[in-house]
């Protein structure tokens, strides 16, 4: 079949169009990767840095591109050294310019070939054919202009030869046209402008000129947009269902940055144009006004006017154009695209409003989507593009507070269409099948010519749309038209070429329908694609500063907050900047750990940000609720009672003290607190943590709502340590009470966080509370466990052993002595039964065990300076045990004992310390009892069950026994005393040694009591129930450590009491005798020490040793004492 000289279909314009498109892209991606890495010290390659091989690269640099080996021995001696690393290190950068050259040799003999062929281009009818036909001179001119500006290439080059030269002993084959090719594009455009005056006469300006039907329309300001009521769905409800119709579809999204970029850079190279066509001048000064530099790729930027100027000032008779070009200068103000931004904010947000509530109208509308995408995404990127390199006095214009807005309706836009995917899917295979088959199958039988290649190709479209059917949908198949739009690409070529049996040039109607068939194609197996093209942001990652910068502003703006997630969001895309041409940028990560520390710097932000709102509210309520705990209620007790009385209260005019609750009566709805503020900021951030569950950038995957828990749990971990208010100086402490009351406020504000973001709340209770309860948290950071066990050991319990501080049996508490030194605690405060309650609270069952552990370890240190105290009186005890029914004798011993006084100070601070942990026992099992009555009755039942003979003697019931002592329950032996002490070793002491100290220690106890009488504060009192120096917690040492010791020591716990019952009773018997006062003035208050209660022993056995007429009648003496003492 003739064609004529040149057959189109063999000149295959549409393969190589579409292939030197996707190389020059590659091409760019390995050039820009060039120039950064030279204009960074860190990666520039070393021979360029190399102070041996400077004079060498100079030498090179001034002699490019001529090769002069000989007479220069000296300068390139170095590079001998070098040549094979040289080499072997710069061979990917010498290709690398070397594939420019052959893609620049491939675009000119494209150029040429659509020359020859004289094709038609219309951008409005074959769309594609043009499109890509402007888009490979752009890609060329851009490909050639970011060469130029790599300062190190005539090196690179130079370096890469020589040592080839010196290797191989001649120059590389491709050198002499790659040193041609770099020297005569110095300076690109100037050159270029050159090149292109043979297609600058028909082919070229035709297809820039095209575009007057298609870029003034989209280059409208925000009022005549405003006025057209652009992108609005509501605007007239009658046609609300009709599709979005046009007699140009691809032009109505396609990209008003590119459409620029076709029109500078092409009228700059076929300037001719601009003095013999208005339409090609209209066009120019439309596009100076609009932008004052553009993309060339990724971050690399060319400056419009100042470019343009330099290339015309020496044209003859271009001063017109000149002053053109000064004058857009002028008017290109960022005002209008301000304008827009605003007019596409709340276009866009209408948009995807109607969409989330009807996403059926995704499918008739669907052009309206990717329209707005497109229009917002050109916005954004001019601002990008402008702010980053524009200087000017006015600079409102380039910052834009409100940029996350218009970022975020894009991507519910995005989420949409991915979302909404098989609805759209659904309505244009329908559309395709029912509609589009038929008009195109009536298009084709009414052409007049329609030669055999181009009717097979028709008719395949026909028959491929008709086979279309919407169960093919409900299947899940997978769509790809993929080769019929390739088909129409090739017709498009074929019926464009000058001498074609079928011109497109005179059935423009056919190629119009055959763009809205291919974007309707696109609707059902490209819409991933479709999002990439219209809205892709990627160029983002090439701007960090700027990006961070925007994100700030969203922050620092409460009501741009709820839009933050767009930024992590926008991390998404960086993957789309990538080319296959370039592996090394996904291989090597050059910018994945870039773009995982943003997207993660973004997260981190947002949650830091969340959780201080957090924070300042939890501050706030728990100031709320501390107003309400009862020592502030005293005030008003004091004023009402004052009130009664009828007395004067105080000063007039004295303000009348608020009462909590106040703060939520308005009189006004206006009014706005602080808190409502912090609400109101904390629900927006929220809804921005909240909006996607995770995102994927680069094969990691973020979680938004994980960031804000982790932050939630360590600033809940510091907060509660904080309101501890430890201070180490002064021993000051938070009550128990008090905490616990400021932590239920806190975490009252950390559950309602749920109805903002779907977090597992408790999840961070558990961690944190947990961690509370052991002695570090997982940082290695001391917890209120720790802090409150080492306060009450060392601060109130010392204080005790000082003999400031008293136990009261009849209170529960510990209660402050009047001493000289008043101490800066009442200890009341922290040992009464609610404060007790509030500890166990705080600390539950694990921190409560820990300080159990604690207060042993204290005990077991006295236990040891005890049993040195035995063995310095060994022979003495030992004698006193036998000899206890010789009055005399046992005098006379007695005299012979050293340190009685310590033994028993020792004694009484194990009793206190146990009456501590009594109390400490006592408030966990009621507070476990509230919380799981079920699981304690079950331990109670269980320990009440033990055979008391079998009681820490029988292995099995270890571990119950160790349950019913975790559980607060008491125990007759106790398991944590017992571990304690059998905890320690003694060296080259034998078992029977051991268990003999044991017994000689009771022994010691019991022959030392009498002296207590003598001590002026052994005085009993009745009201307290119990003596002010602790004698009284005694018996319970006694009890506690004697069944211990002897559990350890497998000894019979009720033989070793009754021995210490019958030197006890003995020795205070004796006391009954003396007739000195001063020895025996508290004689009937030591007597009580004897009516101890003991598991051990019984009433019967007390009798039989020591008559109860004599604690009868010492109770009788202590109480008279007392009522004298009052009255």
């Amino acid at each position: 079949m003739s064609r004529g000289v040149i057959q189109p279909s063999q000149q295959k314009l549409a393969e190589k169009l579409t292939i030197l498109n996707d190389r020059g892209i590659g091409m760019l991606t390995r050039v820009y990767n060039i120039k950064k890495a030279c204009g960074d010290p860190k990666a520039k390659p070393s021979y360029l840095v190399d102070k041996n091989l400077e004079s060498a690269v100079k030498f090179i640099v001034r002699k490019f591109p001529a090769v002069e080996t000989r007479n220069n021995n000296q300068q390139l001696a170095q590079l001998q050294k070098e040549k094979s690393e040289i080499l072997k290190n710069l061979a990917l950068y010498y290709f690398t310019f070397v594939d420019v050259m052959e893609f620049k040799d491939h675009v000119c003999e494209l150029l040429n070939t659509i020359d020859a062929c004289q094709v038609f281009f219309d951008i409005t009818v074959n769309f594609d054919l043009t499109k890509n036909y402007l888009d490979l001179v752009v890609t060329y001119t851009t490909l050639m202009i970011i060469l130029s500006r790599i300062e190190e290439r005539k090196a690179i080059i130079g370096l890469y030869n020589y040592a080839h030269e010196m290797t191989h002993g001649a120059s590389d084959r491709e050198y002499p046209r790659l040193g041609q090719m770099i020297v005569d594009y110095e300076n690109p455009l100037k050159k270029m402008m050159e090149e292109f005056v043979p297609h600058g006469k028909f082919a070229y300006s035709d297809a820039l000129v095209s575009l007057q039907m298609v870029y003034p329309r989209r280059n409208l300001s925000a009022d005549q947009w405003r006025n057209a009521q652009l992108l609005s769905l509501i605007s007239a409800p009658s046609t609300m269902l009709n599709p979005a119709q046009s007699d140009t579809m691809p032009c109505e999204y396609l990209s008003l940055d590119t459409m620029e970029k076709w029109i500078v850079f092409g009228f700059i190279l076929c300037h001719v144009a601009l003095n013999s066509d208005a339409a090609a001048l209209s066009l120019w000064k439309l596009a100076l006004q609009s932008s004052t530099c553009l993309c060339l790729f990724r971050d690399e930027v060319f400056h419009i006017h100042k470019a343009a100027e330099d290339l015309f000032v020496n044209i003859r008779g271009y001063n017109k154009r000149i002053n053109d070009i000064r004058e857009c200068k002028e008017q290109a103000l960022g005002s209008m695209h301000r304008e827009r931004r605003k007019f596409l904010r709340s276009a866009l947000k209408e948009l995807a409003t109607v969409l989330a509530d009807q996403p059926g109208l995704l499918g008739p509308k669907a052009l309206f989507v990717f329209m707005a995408l497109s229009f917002a995404r050109d916005e954004i990127i001019w601002l990008l593009r402008h702010a980053d390199n524009i200087q000017k006095k006015s600079t409102d214009d380039f910052i834009d507070k409100h940029i996350a807005e218009l970022i975020f309706y894009m991507e519910e836009l995005r989420a949409h269409v991915r979302k909404y995917g098989p609805v759209m899917q659904r309505y244009y295979v329908q559309y395709l099948s029912g509609f589009d088959a038929v008009v195109l199958n009536e298009l084709v039988q009414n052409l007049s010519v329609c030669p055999e290649d181009e009717s097979i190709i028709m008719s395949s479209f026909v028959n491929t749309m008709t086979s279309l059917s919407v169960k093919q949908v409900e299947d899940g198949e997978v769509f790809d038209f993929r080769g019929m739009r390739l088909d129409w690409f090739r017709l498009q070529a074929y019926t464009s070429v000058s001498k074609a049996s079928l011109g497109l040039a005179d059935h423009k109607e056919l190629g119009k329908m055959m763009n809205t068939i291919i974007f309707h194609t696109k609707m059902v197996d490209s819409l991933v694609e479709m999002l990439v093209e219209t809205s892709d942001l990627s160029i983002f990652c090439f701007y960090s500063r700027a990006f961070e910068k925007m994100f700030q502003q969203c922050l620092e703006l409460p009501s741009q907050s709820r839009h933050s997630v767009c930024f992590p969001l926008l991390c998404t895309h960086f993957m789309s900047c990538t080319h296959e041409l370039c592996p090394e940028e996904v291989n090597t990560h050059m910018h994945t750990k870039t773009h995982l520390s943003l997207c993660n710097m973004f997260l981190d932000e947002m949650a830091k940000q969340a959780r201080n709102l957090i924070t300042d509210i939890c501050t706030e309520q728990c100031t709320l609720s501390d107003q309400l705990l009862p020592k502030h209620c005293a005030k008003t007790i004091s004023q009402a009672v004052n009130k009664k009385s009828k007395k004067a209260t105080g000063k007039k005019g004295e303000p009348e003290r608020e009462k909590p609750g106040v703060e939520s009566m308005r009189k006004n709805r206006l009014l706005v607190t602080n808190l409502d503020k912090l609400h109101t900021a904390l629900s927006e951030l929220c809804f921005s943590i909240n909006y996607v569950p995770n995102l994927i950038v680069w094969e990691h995957t973020f979680t938004p709502r994980e960031y804000l828990t982790s932050h939630l749990e360590i600033r809940f971990t510091k907060s509660i340590v904080g309101m501890t208010m430890y201070n180490q100086a002064t021993q000051e402490i938070a009550k128990p009470s008090e905490l616990l009351t400021s932590v239920r406020a806190y975490m009252t504000v950390l559950q309602s966080i749920e109805n903002y973001v779907t977090i597992d709340i408790t999840r961070v209770f558990n961690n944190v509370l947990l961690q509370q309860t052991q002695h570090l948290d997982s940082h290695g950071e001391p917890t209120i466990t720790s802090l409150y066990t080492n306060w009450y050991l060392e601060t109130l319990l010392r204080q005790v052993s000082n003999g400031h501080i008293a136990y009261f049996p009849a209170m529960k508490a510990f209660v402050n002595l009047p001493t000289e030194n008043e101490l800066t605690f009442n200890a009341e405060e922290y040992s009464d039964i609610s404060e007790m309650r509030s500890l166990s609270e705080l600390l539950g069952p694990y921190g409560m065990k820990f300080l159990s552990e604690s207060l042993m370890w204290h005990i077991s240190s006295q236990v040891a300076e005890l049993k040195k105290l035995v063995v310095e009186n060994m022979e003495v005890l030992t004698q006193m045990r036998t000899s206890f029914d010789k009055p005399d004798h046992m005098a006379a011993l007695f005299k012979k004992l050293t340190s009685v006084d310590s033994v028993l100070k020792r004694m009484t601070i194990i009793g206190v310390i146990l009456s501590f942990r009594s109390l400490a026992q006592e408030a966990l099992r009621d507070v476990l009892s509230c919380h799981i009555p079920f699981l304690v009755s079950s331990v109670e039942d269980f320990k009440d069950h033990i055979p008391r003979e079998t009681d820490m003697k029988v292995k099995h019931t270890d571990g119950l026994v160790e349950l019913s002592s975790a559980a607060g329950l008491p125990c007759e032996i106790d398991p944590a005393l017992v571990v304690a002490l059998s905890s320690q070793k003694s060296e080259n002491i034998s078992p029977e040694e051991e268990y003999k100290i044991a017994c000689l220690l009771m022994v010691f106890v019991a022959v030392s009591l009498p002296t207590l009488a003598s001590n002026v504060m052994s005085q009993y009192s009745p009201a307290i129930e119990g003596h002010c120096n602790n004698i009284h917690c005694l018996a319970k040492a006694i009890n506690q450590i004697a069944a211990a010791l002897f559990t350890i020591h497998k000894g019979s716990i009720e033989d070793r009491l009754k021995e210490f019952l019958a030197l006890a009773s003995s020795s205070l018997l004796k006391i009954g005798q003396e007739t000195d006062k001063m020895t025996t003035r508290n004689r009937e208050s030591v007597y009580l020490l004897l009516d101890m209660e003991s598991p051990f022993l019984t009433m019967d056995l007390l009798e039989s040793c020591f008559p109860y007429v004599l604690l009868r009648n010492a109770y009788h003496a202590v109480y008279k004492q007392s009522i004298s003492a009052n009255a």
